[in-house]
């Protein structure tokens, strides 16, 4: 069975390229983003995976543990490494999970038979502190990863987790924000201090709350 938002993230324990883990303590009191890619020494992944390092800083001002996996083994991964880093020009400084035995990989429904019966396809997962899934993704094996709307949706979540809002099309940190219909125009007032605009009763705006 698939997973589905709001199902906690299944536990599991494996080898990676920075060292055991188990995956719940693995998470701990942070966000995780999971994502899974075909193989190793493959060209979109080894741009994905630098991209990913390269992104390191942004990734920890959210407190946000990156987190790869394959269906590879841990020495192919440690001999694709340095390939990531010369590539990107960037030095390797999250985990990839080696998952030879797809255990992983079937847990999480990562294997589409119909597009690959061996490789996982380009799965995205972000996971809360909570270690329940918050969002999910998934892409063809020809199609890299925008991690601007990564990030963007990382963003979302964690705005929306804290604050009885939620985030219109297209919008990035700064923007105004929606007030969920469950809050009354009265109840608004309070929480919304720099006040808001009705375009429709349903439909009322706010400045980003924390910012």
């Amino acid at each position: 069975m698939s997973l589905r938002l709001g199902d906690i993230a299944p536990d599991f324990s494996a080898d990676t390229t920075l060292g055991h883990i188990n995956f719940h303590e693995f998470i701990g009191d942070s966000w995780v983003l999971l994502f899974s890619h075909p193989a190793d020494f493959t060209p979109v992944c080894t741009t994905e995976l630098g991209k990913t390092a390269l992104l390191n800083g942004e990734f920890q001002k959210r407190n946000v543990k990156p987190i790869a996996i394959s269906v590879d083994s841990l020495d192919s991964h440690n001999k694709w490494v340095p390939d990531i880093e010369e590539v990107n020009s960037v030095k390797m400084n999250f985990p990839i999970i080696a998952d030879p035995e797809k255990k992983v990989a079937l847990l999480y429904d990562m294997i589409h038979p119909n597009a690959s019966e061996k490789a996982t396809v380009r799965s995205v997962f972000v996971i809360g502190p909570d270690k329940k899934i918050k969002l999910t993704l998934t892409y063809p094996a020809s199609t890299g990863r925008n991690f601007t709307e990564i990030l963007r949706v990382i963003d979302s979540l964690q705005l929306t987790a804290n604050y009885q809002v939620a985030t219109p099309a297209d919008w990035v940190n700064g923007d105004d924000v929606i007030i969920v219909p469950a809050v009354s125009n009265e109840d608004a007032v309070a929480k919304f201090p720099k006040g808001f605009s009705s375009v429709k009763p349903y439909l009322r705006k706010t400045p980003q709350p924390n910012l």
